[in-house]
């Protein structure tokens, strides 16, 4: 129906109104007053009209999953966006910290597992042995113990070593010392005259009587000090190590004499222990382990995971291409999870929707039926269109209920813009 026959009609209407009016007033008969044309009331019958926005196809206020500080905008109104592209991004020094510390405690849960399930090294299971044996060295020691009487004899071997060493040298040993200084000194004459007798000569030096002369001196020498040593006897050093050694005797025979059922007991016990930790390190990790394990390293991988989702909800990303319509924030302010900050569609493809049309209307129409839309910036222009979608559910608006009805227009001007005000005409009698 084209907006200029339904503007002819209630132009008839009112003027019929007017007429009756007159009429009533001047008491002329009614049946002198016009009437509208019968075609006239069945088509203006057949008419239903609503207001509606023009809105894009797809389009969505944007929030924040998150509150914080916002810290960098990187859009402005106007821009075309693409999808996944990030509009906003608020303050997430908190978020990136506690991604860090998930992220290490997932990589030591991992280690942890992987440690278990591989079991233990050759190394450890080494010492694990080397331990056992150890163990089993020591308690063989003292259950077979060294023999009493060999310890006692060490003890006697270092007393009779000890008086020795204070007693001093004998006189068979100072007569043995003193005949071997005669002897080296019989030598130092005898290599001292065959030296005197080519002294003179210029080579002396290189002659073998110096050589021998110099070795009948050395030997001389270490025998005068062998007998100055038996002469002057035992140093306080030689005592005291004398005497050092006679204690370790006796400590060793006061152990052996001291060692107790209770000991060996004690001894065979960590055998025991260390034999069953070996078994357990051979073994490796039980089954309720490595499940103990995968779950902490589930806890871990979740936690990473949930760390990452709050980083992700510092940046507001595009959910699709489309123009930023709106954009309400600013660096430094605070953004509120929820709110609304920026407006963003698809504005390469509009539609009109209803705001107004009436539930005594919306029984009559239905989706496909072809429609005739004006806009008021557009005075004149008419546009056709078709119904593609009728709301399921009313809106009640200041207490009237209405459907909204999406129509997809034909050949939209492009000076046309988001929000403008649209009249939607449906002839329901076509």
């Amino acid at each position: 129906m084209k907006r200029t026959l339904l503007i002819a009609v209630v132009v008839v209407i009112a003027a019929v109104a007017a007429l009756w009016g007159y009429q009533t007033l001047t008491g002329k008969p009614a049946e002198e007053a016009a009437t509208p044309e019968p075609d006239a009331q069945a088509e203006l019958a057949n008419v239903i009209w609503a207001s509606g926005k023009l809105v894009p196809s797809q389009w969505a206020a944007l929030s924040p999953d998150a509150s914080g500080a916002v810290t960098e905008i990187d859009v402005k109104v106007g821009d075309r966006v693409e999808a996944g592209q990030v509009l906003l991004r608020l303050e997430s020094g908190h978020q990136k910290a506690a991604l860090a510390q998930a992220q290490a405690q997932l990589q030591r849960a991992q280690a942890q597992l992987a440690e278990a399930k591989s079991g233990a090294r050759d190394q450890e299971i080494a010492a694990a042995r080397a331990a056992v044996d150890a163990a089993q060295a020591r308690l063989d020691r003292l259950q077979q113990g060294t023999p009493l009487a060999e310890v006692e004899a060490g003890l006697a071997e270092a007393q009779a070593a000890l008086r020795k060493v204070k007693e001093g040298a004998s006189q068979d040993q100072l007569i043995a010392a003193q005949t071997d200084i005669a002897n080296a000194s019989a030598q130092l004459r005898q290599a001292q005259a065959a030296y005197d007798q080519v002294s003179g000569l210029a080579d002396v030096g290189a002659r073998p009587e110096s050589a021998l002369l110099e070795q009948a001196t050395n030997a001389y020498n270490a025998a005068q000090a062998r007998l100055d040593d038996l002469k002057r006897g035992a140093t306080a050093a030689d005592v005291a190590g004398a005497e050092a050694r006679l204690r370790r005797a006796q400590a060793q025979l006061d152990a052996l004499r001291a060692t107790q059922p209770a000991d060996i007991a004690a001894a065979q016990a960590e055998v025991r222990q260390l034999k069953a930790q070996l078994d357990l390190t051979a073994a490796g990790a039980r089954p309720e382990q490595i499940e103990a394990l995968t779950a902490d390293v589930e806890a871990a991988t979740a936690a990473v995971a949930q760390a990452q989702a709050a980083l992700v909800d510092t940046e507001l990303r595009a959910p699709s291409a489309g123009e930023v319509a709106w954009l309400d924030a600013r660096v430094g302010e605070q953004a509120a999870a929820g709110k609304a900050v920026i407006t963003l569609g698809d504005t390469s493809h509009f539609q009109v929707e209803t705001t107004d049309l009436r539930e005594t209307d919306v029984t009559r129409i239905q989706e496909g039926m072809p429609v005739e839309i004006t806009f008021d910036a557009l005075p004149g222009r008419r546009f056709e269109g078709v119904i593609t979608r009728i709301a399921p559910m009313s809106t009640v608006e200041k207490g009237s209920t209405n459907y909204t009805v999406t129509v997809d227009v034909k050949d939209l001007d492009p000076t046309l813009r988001w929000g403008m005000t649209a009249f939607v005409n449906i002839n329901v009698g076509s």
